[in-house]
């Protein structure tokens, strides 16, 4: 059985993040996203709403869940007996990060790093673009799962 990761802050989660983790769900037989606890970042989404916005965005994939995680990840992985990070690429500059860090987890542990191209229409998605133009009074009804846009609105008075 192979059971991978797809980690992450998720705030909040996108259709872009979406995307990598239904692609993921066929790929292997089990997938956990993990939201990083970031004492240091502040999240406009608390660690127990960003869980529950996941949740209710992949309650139609059985062989996904959902965790959380403090520290490093490849701790994380080697504790919950997780043999691969599943990362998603938008562009090069990703590649360049994403491999560095892929590098030096395989140098600490075993666990493998796979990574999967974003889908065309999700390569310029962030989180953080998704707020500033939610912040703004733009729509991003067409970039996060309609819960979400809820949760925007809300947060940001729209509601």
């Amino acid at each position: 059985m192979t059971r991978v990761v797809c980690p992450g802050s998720f705030d909040p989660v996108t259709n872009g993040h979406l995307d990598i983790v239904r692609r993921a769900s066929r790929l292997f037989d089990e997938v956990v996203v993990a939201v990083l606890v970031n004492e240091s970042k502040k999240s406009l989404f608390s660690l127990e709403e960003r869980m529950d916005l996941l949740a209710q965005a992949t309650e139609d994939l059985p062989n996904v869940s959902v965790a959380s995680f403090r520290g490093l990840l490849v701790n994380f992985c080697t504790e919950h007996g997780i043999s691969a990070i599943v990362k998603g690429l938008r562009a090069v500059s990703d590649f360049d990060y994403e491999l560095q860090m892929a590098q030096m987890n395989g140098s600490l542990t075993d666990v493998d790093t796979v990574f999967v191209p974003t889908s065309p229409e999700y390569s310029f998605l962030a989180s953080s673009l998704v707020k500033e133009v939610a912040r703004g009074g733009g729509d991003v009804s067409g970039l996060v799962p309609d819960f979400v846009l809820e949760r925007l609105d809300r947060e940001f008075g729209r509601a």
